[in-house]
This record gives structure tokens, C-alpha cells and sequence, in this order.
């Protein structure tokens, strides 16, 4: 139910014939900031968005507060938010203090969620926060600012109420010292598209910053700005500056992925005056952009950082382990291999075992508890699953969309297939509705009559959506005479994911080597996918030799890939 002692800033929630209608809304004097605040607002309102919306954007704000009365910042956020969506073009905004706004009809009109300050428990109706949480996880976008870091706690006391919440928001808690205290704001990552607008310069500000403990890890998020403690103590007159927690690490602002989802927090924003400083407001606007799908921004988290991966990073790459290479073992047991091997990506295998405490195959028939503890175990480990196989997918409407539903729920991008042919109408159509590709898999010419060579997944998928393509086998196509680069100019963006595999001699017999080292000119195809301007999904790393000790070769094809990748990325555009 709405507070009638509040009204909303920009929109306003209406209960309409028993449904959710979300409309604008006339600004309430009492709510809206004062006129001298509104105008200081007005005056530094970017009026140039940093990307060109892709399409209309619609951004959600939520400003409930449960048990608490609410920071004295929300309404300056709420018009602020609004007035750079309407003067750059870049989004609309509704703003909502109602539960049902969470509801999944409700939320699939939107393509991200702000939630402005938002202290206490907004809502544990477990069905809006199942919707909530697969809204993020499966592509949508999700903005906090100071506050938010409660939300969903017990207030007061800020008791925990949703764990999940806090991991996906990336930290809980909030503990501070002053409401305007002075500090040195460190960029973390002055090359980010969000923090441009800093000029690569660390930058002193004045305002109430949290320290998180619980949840928060550079092993989960992409820090942008920090507290520079020792500068911070030096302005502030003292020797040091109050820990909270034993490594001092205290991020004031970050990007994520929590599956597909875009998710940003910032601390920043107490103070109503926040709103109306040109510097932060085109930082917030970046970061709306950010979350809403038009501005692409790096999200690894900072621990995974390495050259490698930084140059990586710079050509759009993303190396992952293929979950097949790991197949022995459980799902879980993968996922702590792939982050010992310092990746941030694998592929999932639809016949793998998930773990010792769930032993079934991570496959559609998984429960909603069961998918979240694969959830967590991803976010723990600091990995995203981008690719899934699975062997088939239906061809009817039912079997179709209940793939494609579990596929929107583990956050994949792509699943990897050998469908029928007269299965690819039905499937195409939940492609773009699920915005989900279906890589085309070969096996040998036996196993994959159609599949197996390039110009039959050509054939299957003319006059079809670009949400199909191939998933390139290489092993298999080494072992029936395919040229890898040859394959690749042929299929051009129709390549849409790849298993990469070098072979130590060309034959049926051949197995898996380190990349590099064997006959399967692994550098010259990675680097023809650079000149034709391809970027796959996932350099799947798929090592299906010596399976139970495989772990140094693995470790020897991601060096070399990383070799090859600050090879290319130093050498600018093709």
C-alpha cells in the first residue's frame, strides 16, 4: 500500500480496475524539492547522454522506506534522475513506492530498476522477490545509491531479511562517521566509461560514506571509486582514519554482473546537494545508461584484473572454461576450478551433476531453491556462466519456452545445441523473445549430418533471426578436415560462440594439446575472428583430454591466449 503522507516526485503508482498502472505524474509541492533546489538541479542537468539509447528505455524508481523516514536526498534523486532521462532522450522514469510494482508483468516494461535509498524491508512477499531477483539475473538492470544497502533488512537494526539481495547489490550494511565528512576519493579505474567525467584525477568530497563489511569483495565487483584513507586522514587533521574492517578497503562505488544483469551501487548520495553537482550527476547518468543496456562498460570483478584480461577486456574477448572440460566432476567442483584458474566465465553442461548436496543433473527440472544455490556459488567464486549445451530443445511451444525459461533464469546468453531442423521456427521466435541465442553444435558428419560443416548451419539459418548461428566445435572440425580459418571467413557473424580445441595431429585420433602447440593454427583463428571483426560469446576453453588432471594444460591455454590477446590489443583496430 502507498504512504499517503508522501506523494511521488516524477510518476506515480495508480491502482486502476484492480491492476498496476504506471503513468506519469503532476509534481506534489510538498514533495518535490524547493524551488531554489529544483532550480540549482535544473541548471547542471547533463543534457548529452554518453550512448545512444539502442532503444526507448524505461527506468523504474523505487523510493519506499520501511521503518525509516527516508534520507532528505530522495527527491532531489527522483527529479534528478527524471530531468536527465527527458533532456538527453536517454530513458523515462515512473517512480513507484508500491510492492506490486514488482510483480513480473510490471517489471518486464521496464528495462532497469533504481532503487533510491531505499531503507528496510520493502516487501517479502517471496514471489516479488523471486520476480526481482530473475528480473536482474536475466538481463535487466539494477541501481542503488547510499541507502540501498539496507534495503530489505528489518529496520530498524538493519536485520537481515534477504541475504540474496545483498549479494546481488554487492554489499550490506551501513556503517559511517560524519554526514559530511571530507575525504579523498580515489579512481580505482579512471579508464572506465562511467568515470570519465573525473579526468582520470582523484577528487576530495563531502558527504555521509558507507563502510560495508558483509558481502562486499573486489572478488564480486568492479570497484570504481574508494576511500583513500591516508589522504582522507590528512584532511581531516588526524593520523588515520577509523577502520571497519582489517584490509582497509573501503569502495565507494562499483559496477557488476549478477548474471546478466547490470548492476550499480554508489554511496554517494546523502545529501541532497549531490544532485545538483554537475560531476556526479553525469556520473549517475553514465551509470543509468549503464544499467539500462545502452552504454557497455566492463564489469570483471577488480581481483580478477590482469593485463590478460585487460586487454581482453579492451577487444570485447571473453575466455571462459567449457564445462565439459570439467565434466568429471560436479558443477560446484568446476566452479571452484575455473576460479583458481583466475577466469571470470565458464559454459554449463546440461547432463553435470551440481554438487554433492544436489545431485542431479543442472538441467530445467532444477527448483527455484536449487537454481539459487547455483546462483550463489557462481557470485561467491567471482564467475558468470555466459554458454549452456544442451543437447536438444524442443520443438514445441511448452518444451520450447521451458528451456528458454530456465536458460533467462541462470542468466546464459547463449545456449549450445544440435536441435532438429524443423524445430529452428519455434525455437528462432523464443530467441527474440528471450533475447537468448541458439548456437548451432557440431559433432563429426555421423553424429551431425546437417551441423557439422559451415555451409549447413548457412543453409538452416537463411532468412532466420541473427540470434542463431553456429557454435563452433573445433575439435570436430579439425578431426573431418575443416579448416578453422577457412570455416570462420565462411560463417563470418553467423559464428556466434566457439569450443576452442588444438589437436596434436590431424586425424580422428587426434586429441587435445595446449593451445599453441599443436596443428590446429589456434593463433591464426583467433586472430582472423579479429580481422572479420567476430566477437563470439565465449572463447569456450574445451580441453577433453587427460580429464582428471588436465588442470596444467589448461593453465598453459589460457597463457597462451593471453599472450595472443595483448598481442592483438596492442596492435590497434584490424
Amino acid at each position: 500500500m502507498r504512504n499517503p503522507r508522501r506523494m511521488l516526485t516524477a510518476g506515480v503508482a495508480l491502482m486502476l480496475g484492480g491492476g498496476l498502472c504506471l503513468r506519469p505524474a503532476v509534481l506534489r509541492a510538498q514533495e518535490a524539492p524547493t524551488a531554489e533546489d529544483r532550480a540549482r538541479i535544473e541548471a547542471t542537468i547533463p543534457t548529452v547522454a554518453p550512448a545512444v539509447p539502442g532503444r526507448p528505455r524505461k527506468l523504474l524508481i523505487c523510493d519506499l522506506n520501511v521503518g525509516y523516514g527516508g534520507h532528505g536526498s530522495i527527491a532531489a534523486a527522483n527529479l534528478a534522475f527524471t530531468l536527465m532521462g527527458q533532456k538527453t532522450g536517454a530513458f523515462e522514469t515512473v517512480v513507484s513506492r508500491d510492492p506490486s510494482s514488482f510483480k513480473p508483468e510490471t517489471l518486464r516494461q521496464f528495462d532497469a530498476v533504481f532503487l533510491n535509498n531505499t531503507v528496510g524491508n520493502l516487501f517479502d512477499d517471496p514471489v516479488l522477490r523471486q520476480s526481482l531477483v530473475e528480473f536482474v539475473y536475466g538481463g535487466g538492470g539494477l541501481l542503488g545509491v547510499h541507502g540501498t544497502s539496507v534495503a530489505f533488512t528489518r529496520w530498524p537494526g538493519a536485520l537481515e531479511d534477504w541475504p540474496e539481495f545483498g549479494l546481488m547489490l554487492g554489499a550490506r550494511g551501513a556503517s559511517h562517521l560524519d554526514a559530511n565528512e571530507r575525504v579523498m576519493v580515489r579512481l580505482d579505474d579512471p579508464i572506465h566509461p562511467l568515470t570519465q567525467v573525473f579526468g582520470g584525477q582523484s577528487f576530495e568530497y563531502a558527504d555521509e560514506f558507507f563502510r560495508f563489511a558483509d558481502a562486499y569483495s573486489r572478488q564480486r565487483v568492479r570497484v570504481l571509486l574508494s576511500l583513500d584513507n591516508a589522504a582522507s586522514a590528512a584532511l581531516q587533521g588526524k593520523d588515520s582514519v577509523q577502520a571497519f574492517r582489517p584490509d582497509n578497503d573501503y569502495a565507494l562505488a562499483w559496477v557488476r554482473h549478477y548474471g546478466r544483469g547490470r548492476v550499480f551501487y554508489s554511496t554517494i548520495a546523502h545529501n541532497p546537494r549531490v544532485f545538483w553537482d554537475a560531476k556526479m550527476l553525469s556520473f549517475y547518468l553514465a551509470a543509468a545508461q549503464f544499467a539500462l543496456g545502452d552504454l557497455p562498460s566492463p564489469t570483471i570483478p577488480s581481483s580478477r584484473l590482469t593485463p590478460a584480461i585487460r586487454a581482453q577486456e579492451k577487444l570485447g574477448w571473453r575466455l571462459g572454461i567449457e564445462a565439459y572440460t570439467f565434466h568429471k566432476y560436479t558443477l560446484f567442483e568446476a566452479i571452484d576450478k575455473v576460479s583458481a584458474l583466475g577466469l571470470p566465465y565458464m559454459g554449463g553442461l546440461s547432463f553435470q551433476k551440481v554438487s554433492e548436496q544436489i545431485p542431479r543433473n543442472f538441467d530445467p527440472q532444477l527448483t527455484d531453491a536449487e537454481l539459487a544455490q547455483v546462483r550463489q556459488k557462481l557470485d561467491a567464486a567471482g564467475v558468470r556462466l555466459l554458454t549452456y549445451y544442451i543437447q536438444d530443445i524442443p520443438g514445441d511451444e511448452a518444451g520450447c519456452r521451458s528451456v528458454f525459461e530456465f536458460g533467462r533464469k541462470i542468466g546464459i546468453e547463449t545456449f549450445m545445441s544440435e536441435p532438429a531442423p524443423q524445430a529452428l521456427d519455434t525455437i528462432g521466435r523464443f530467441c527474440d523473445q528471450y533475447d537468448i541465442q541458439v548456437a548451432l553444435h557440431n559433432h563429426d558428419q555421423k553424429s551431425s549430418p546437417i551441423y557439422w560443416r559451415p555451409e549447413g548451419i548457412l543453409q538452416v539459418c537463411e532468412g532466420r533471426t541473427r540470434r542463431l548461428g553456429a557454435c563452433a566445435d573445433l575439435g570436430y572440425w579439425l578431426r573431418s578436415g575443416i579448416d578453422p580459418v577457412a570455416a570462420a571467413a565462411t560463417l563470418k557473424d553467423r559464428l556466434l560462440t566457439v569450443q576452442m580445441h588444438d589437436l596434436h595431429e590431424l586425424s580422428a585420433e587426434g586429441h587435445d594439446v595446449p593451445w599453441g602447440t599443436g596443428v590446429g593454427q589456434t593463433e591464426r583463428f583467433i586472430k582472423e575472428l579479429h580481422r572479420l571483426k567476430v566477437r563470439p560469446v565465449m572463447f569456450g576453453l574445451e580441453y577433453a583430454y587427460n580429464w582428471l588432471e588436465s588442470m596444467p594444460e589448461v593453465a598453459a591455454s589460457i597463457s597462451f591466449f593471453g599472450k595472443v590477446s595483448q598481442d592483438v590489443a596492442g596492435q590497434g583496430a584490424p
